[in-house]
């Protein structure tokens, strides 16, 4: 996950936590490597030889709840299983696989690390899977070609961003702008963020796209205040 891609499938479930102490920029979070490249391609690196000695795929990016509410939203809106998916920071692909055994047959995962990419496609061969497409891919700087899909999902990836030491706002911008040159009119955008509220991402996403459902997600209480760690928004391209 990172600057433009990474992490939507593994990497390290809550790696980018929340980080609005310490210093923080104009937009209140703390610059971190986290939202670095150099960050997840010593992640995926590693996670590339544990698979290759032990088989491990690595940890999925905030659990398999997170994958079955997704993919729970899909069934129950319906949408055609050929539909065109796309998994933006797809980081060790696991999500891609669990939408492949599901059914879905048109489905594209980018990450712009390199050992990601490696990572997924092993994991992918590994699970019999033949109708997988994977690119490296910096989603900031996305190629023309990849437009046009019905579905985009983001699972910590907008976060990694968010967090990136160099200009993190005009990066978050840039997002937005990559975003809405992949999705189809009328396509729909699932982000699940643990940095971001649903206010907070209802601003970043205010241009051209609208608020179509929030997702439920696990509640915690500290200190008699309850609230949600995790914030999971679909928003549909205006």
């Amino acid at each position: 996950m990172n600057s433009g891609t990474g992490g939507g499938g593994g990497g390290g479930a809550g790696a980018a936590e929340p980080s609005r102490s310490g210093s923080p920029g104009e937009d209140g979070f703390a610059p971190s490597a986290l939202g670095t490249r150099e960050h997840w391609d010593a992640v995926y690196e590693r996670e590339l030889q544990t698979f290759q000695e032990y088989g491990d795929t690595g940890e999925i990016w905030f659990g398999e709840e997170s994958m079955d509410r997704l993919i729970r939203w899909m069934q129950n809106r319906k949408i055609p299983l050929d539909a065109s998916v796309l998994d933006i920071g797809t980081g060790n692909g696991v999500f891609l696989v669990e939408l492949a055994k599901f059914g879905f047959s048109n489905i594209t995962g980018i990450d712009y690390s390199p050992s990601a990419i490696q990572l997924s496609g092993s994991i992918i061969e590994k699970e019999g899977l033949s109708n997988i497409k994977l690119k490296v891919e910096d989603f900031l700087n996305l190629s023309t070609k990849l437009s046009g899909f019905h579905i985009c999902i983001d699972k910590g990836t907008f976060d990694a961003i968010s967090l990136n030491p160099d200009n993190a706002i005009e990066k978050r911008k840039q997002y937005v702008k990559s975003l809405s040159g992949a999705l189809n009119v009328k396509g729909f955008f699932l982000i699940t963020s643990c940095n971001w509220t649903k206010e907070e991402l209802l601003d970043e996403f205010s241009e051209g796209f609208e608020l179509f459902e929030e997702l439920p997600t696990p509640t915690f209480s500290f200190g008699g205040r309850s609230g949600n760690s995790v914030t999971a928004l679909v928003f549909q391209k205006t």
